[in-house]
């Protein structure tokens, strides 16, 4: 019996046909990788494009009903998407859960590597490698301090212990927030748009910045829209992620 990064025992009798993935960023790989395997996803799950499978609802709320209805031999989940109490109840129904913990680039390259090998019983696939061959350069100097909302109205930001932050650290991107408890805090506008920042980065997800609504608020430091998918995504976004952000 193999266990999850969380160190849950996850019974497979052997490699799963059937899989449910709970987190849209291994909703991609695994559609891209195995699609023959992958039987449902969140309704979050936006990648690849024209992905056909059963919808079960979101990352904070799925139908677990549905879940169950799908006989899955194997559920992806990922600790800070998706909710203890879900996991638990679909283990207490029987269906073998595998948790992901990724808060670092390193993390994520060895959780996925893990899931691949001991959940799926698969080699890695080319954009894991690639993706590893990319993320393996020693993490540069810091040429600048970044700030990034997830949220308007109010203003939240990322903040310490999070892919995002380690991500583009190893870009040489310093977060200007990377400090105290909370993972995402509130902040007001004046404290991200002050002069001891350089850039503030607008992803598209959670909260979707656009040109018209984000960068008109900042009247100090100069912003940039960028997808929330190369920010947040492990999974085949990290190659993307480096080509386009490394620059």
């Amino acid at each position: 019996m193999t266990v999850d990064d969380l160190g849950h025992d996850v019974p497979l009798p052997g490699p799963p046909a059937r899989v449910v993935s709970l987190v849209p960023s291994i909703t991609e790989a695994l559609a891209t990788d195995v699609p023959e395997r992958l039987v449902g996803a969140t309704d979050w799950c936006t990648h690849p494009a024209g992905l056909d499978v059963t919808r079960v609802r979101g990352t904070k709320n799925p139908d677990l009903a549905a879940i169950r209805a799908l006989s899955p031999d194997l559920v992806v989940a990922n600790k800070e998407e998706n909710r203890e109490l879900d996991v638990r109840r679909l283990r207490d129904a029987g269906v073998p859960v595998w948790v992901t913990d990724i808060e670092t680039v390193p993390q994520a390259l060895t959780s996925l590597t893990r899931l691949y090998d001991e959940g799926l019983a698969l080699d890695a696939p080319d954009w894991l490698r690639a993706a590893r061959a990319r993320w393996s350069a020693p993490v540069p100097q810091v040429r600048g301090r970044v700030v990034v909302p997830v949220w308007r109205d109010p203003w939240l930001v990322v903040g310490p212990r999070t892919y995002t932050g380690d991500l583009l650290r190893r870009l040489g991107w310093e977060n200007a927030f990377d400090a105290g408890e909370d993972r995402y805090p509130k902040a007001d506008l004046a404290d991200l748009d002050r002069d001891d920042i350089d850039l503030v980065l607008l992803p598209d997800e959670p909260y979707v910045f656009t040109a018209d609504d984000g960068p008109e608020a900042f009247t100090r430091v100069p912003t940039r829209l960028v997808s929330g998918r190369l920010l947040t995504w492990y999974g085949p976004a990290m190659v993307e992620a480096y080509d386009a952000l490394s620059g």
